[in-house]
Parts: structure tokens; sequence; C-alpha cells
């Protein structure tokens, strides 16, 4: 599957790119992860309050050139909700990708009411600084997708996987779940094609107001 999913076209971009990236990467999701160490702990305590399960949801994500990564988050569903739901969802998308907002079932009932302030306020999303420091991911890049997608990617869609993931990207600071799915891959592919240490901070500095704002949160 990961050789199928690879690159077509080599990544452009230098070495001192990857290795300013990185750099940035590590020194900000440590950072992040010591200082709100609190209110990870507060969110825990809330999840574990509000419905039995896991505090933390553990889902296969496809990486950078097909290779496939456990990636964290806070748990805002109830913990015996049924994946294939999504995933009947996600298929029905890609045949009218510009029908619907991302990945988003409409009045979900699985989510609880913990999860859904976390997802309004993408606090659901701060685990993944830990797939950020294990290289798995980036601050910024494409959202990491699920494989039952990724398995039915059109050829420009591939594009997608010549970077890693991130918790960040155009698609997040350009609207969000407004969005069709149609819009997120072309933004994540034009990432792709033009990413730059420059770009990633503008990204990053105008991720702040988004999340704030709950722009586009669902």
């Amino acid at each position: 599957m990961a050789a199928e999913l690879a690159r077509a076209t080599p990544v452009r971009g230098h070495l001192a790119y990857a290795a300013a990236k990185r750099a940035l990467d590590v020194a900000v999701a440590l950072t992040l992860l010591v200082l709100l160490l609190p209110l990870l702990a507060l969110v825990g305590l809330a999840i574990v309050l509000d419905s039995p399960g896991p505090v933390f949801y553990r889902g296969e994500r496809v990486g950078r050139f097909g290779e496939r990564f456990i990636a964290l988050k806070f748990r805002s569903m109830c913990a015996n909700a049924d994946a294939g739901t999504h995933a009947l969802f996600v298929r029905s998308l890609l045949h009218d990708a510009s029908a619907c907002t991302v990945y988003k079932v409409p009045n979900d009932r699985r989510v609880t009411r913990v999860g859904a302030v976390l997802r309004r306020t993408s606090l659901d999303e701060l685990p993944q600084l830990w797939n950020v420091l294990r290289g798995e991911m980036s601050l910024v890049g494409p959202r990491p997708d699920v494989p039952y997608a990724a398995a039915e990617y059109e050829p420009w869609m591939r594009q997608r996987l010549d970077v890693k993931p991130g918790i960040t990207g155009l698609w997040q600071v350009s609207g969000r779940s407004r969005l069709s799915l149609l819009d997120m891959y072309r933004l994540d592919s034009a990432y792709a094609q033009d990413a730059s240490l420059l770009l990633d901070l503008r990204i990053l500095v105008r991720t702040v107001p988004a999340v704030l704002r709950a722009d586009g949160a669902a």
C-alpha cells in the first residue's frame, strides 16, 4: 500500500529547509507540551468524568510517502463509536467531493459533550504534538488522512503525500470544515508544491486567530 501511495514526483525543497523545519517542529512542540501540561491534564480529567473510556484516541493515518502511523488525539467520541459510519461517509464524499464539508458526519451522536467542546476549540488536536516530536508529523502540513480515503485517491491527490502531514495547514486557516473535501485536497496539494519556511511561518501566525475564533471548527 505504501508503494502505491508514494509520490510520483521528487519533493521540492532543500536540505536547509528540511533541517530548519524539523528544528522548528521540535522546539515549538516541546515548548508547547511543557507549557500546556496543566491544560492537557485538565482536558484528560474532563474526558474521564464525561464518559467511560480512554483519554486518548489512537487512529491509523497515512503519512509522508504513504507510510502508516498512529495519530494521537484526545477522545471526542463514545468509546464504542462505530468507525464504519465514518468510513462510509468518507467514501461517499470521495464520489462527490464538492458536496459536503470535510469529514464531518452531520449531527454525529457519537460525539460526547466534552468532545464537542474539544473539537470546536481544536483542543482535541494537542496530543499530536507528540507525533511531531516523533517525526511522524510536522506543525504545518496537509491534514493526515485515513487509510480508506487515501486508498481511493486520484493521481493528483497523492501529491499531498510528498510532505509530512501537519497539525495545521492551508486548509485549517482557509475555512477548515466550511470547505469541501476537494477544496482540502487542492489546498494540501498546493502546499506540497510550494512548501517553504516562510509559508510555514505565515500559516502558524494565521493559525492562532483562526483557533481563537473557532474559524470553521465543527
